[in-house]
């Protein structure tokens, strides 16, 4: 199914606007020019449940007045759940640091392409207003589809099928050994966002005790990947996490818990190589114009950032992002077959990924 935006109330505050980028974000949303900040906040005061836009775009005059206008916003039930993107003259560290602060959607510095702010409107529409239904946003058509070639298809399926038959013994012996070692199903299903942001079911044999994704908030202090100052980093890896059972530390040392994967990959959910398919709550971090392009390439089982980084401490946020996008501008057969000769070595570095 297609997602009818014209149905989406933009609502803009501001006068700088141009008249042909106006007219263009109009023929998607259903624009409402509120005027400055000063009548913003009159408009907002008249508010009902029925009239609250989805989106807030406010061009910043007066800083200190928008952000009390944000504080207000955020404070009301009603209007709480709006998206909001703020547009700045100069480009400005200091207000994009208070603008993440604030959980500003997004901050953009004029000029910018507008086409950029499209498509960033119309994925935080996806994720931010429909994101509860899961089947709904799974189904949604991605503007720029990725299709895997078929060569690279073809191969997808032999080798993961041969695979998953020649160590079908060792898959039931790991099965029988999780159900004897901790309480829980063998396998652990996640919803991940992969190619051209399609969410499905990701499989691996459950490596830590029940209820441990309730406990992840409480442990991002441990995070391995660098904090590059942005203050939210888009990637979770836990060290010496201690959720993990003792079966479930030997099977991520020797990556025998990412087996499974392959019935994704036969399913075509994801290729051997590609981009890591990511949490919901990772994928929604990455969603600007600069970091969304690792998601216009394959997703994968392994790939470049596995071989290139894994298991480095240092190796920061920012790193694995590039990395990604690299891999998702750079891919062709023969960089998959080079990535998946480099990977076995990896898998017995002694940094857990």
């Amino acid at each position: 199914m297609d997602y009818n935006y014209k149905g989406i109330r933009l609502v803009y505050s501001g006068t700088e606007l141009s008249q042909e980028s106006a007219e263009t974000l109009g023929q998607e949303y259903n624009v409402v020019h509120v005027g400055d900040t000063s009548n913003l906040e009159n408009y907002l005061s008249t508010l009902s449940l029925f009239s609250t836009p989805d989106v807030i775009m406010i061009e910043i005059n007066d800083e200190e007045l928008v952000f009390s206008i944000i504080n207000k916003i955020k404070s009301n039930p009603l209007t709480s759940g709006l998206i909001i993107v703020l547009l700045a003259h100069m480009p400005d560290v200091r207000l994009r640091t208070r603008a993440l602060k604030a959980k500003i959607h997004d901050l953009y510095f004029y000029p910018f392409e507008m086409e950029h702010l499209k498509d960033r409107l119309n994925f935080l529409i996806k994720f931010k207003l429909i994101k509860p239904n899961i089947e709904q946003l799974a189904v949604i058509k991605k503007e720029k589809e990725y299709t895997t070639p078929t060569p690279k298809r073809v191969f997808d399926i032999v080798s993961s099928g041969g695979i998953l038959l020649v160590t079908s013994p060792i898959l039931l012996l790991i099965a029988l050994f999780i159900k004897l070692d901790s309480k829980g199903p063998v396998i652990y299903k996640s919803k991940r966002v992969g190619t051209g942001y399609k969410i499905f079911d990701f499989y691996k044999f459950r490596s830590m005790r029940a209820g441990a994704d309730k406990e992840l908030k409480n442990l991002s202090a441990l995070n391995q990947y660098a904090d590059d100052g942005s203050g939210a980093n888009a990637f979770v890896k836990i060290k010496n996490d201690p959720r993990v059972t003792k079966l479930g530390n030997f099977l991520r040392n020797s990556s025998l818990d990412e087996i499974p994967q392959l019935f994704n990959v036969l399913k075509g959910d994801m290729s051997l190589v590609g981009n890591r398919p990511l949490p919901l709550y990772e994928a929604e971090m990455l969603t600007s114009n600069e970091w969304s392009m690792r998601f216009l390439g394959p997703s994968g089982l392994t790939g470049l950032w596995q071989i290139s980084k894994r298991g480095k401490g240092e190796m920061s946020d920012t790193e694995r992002k590039k990395l990604d996008n690299f891999y998702a501008k750079n891919y062709s057969v023969w960089f998959d077959i080079s990535i998946m000769l480099k990977t076995f070595p990896a898998l017995f570095q002694k940094e857990k990924v």
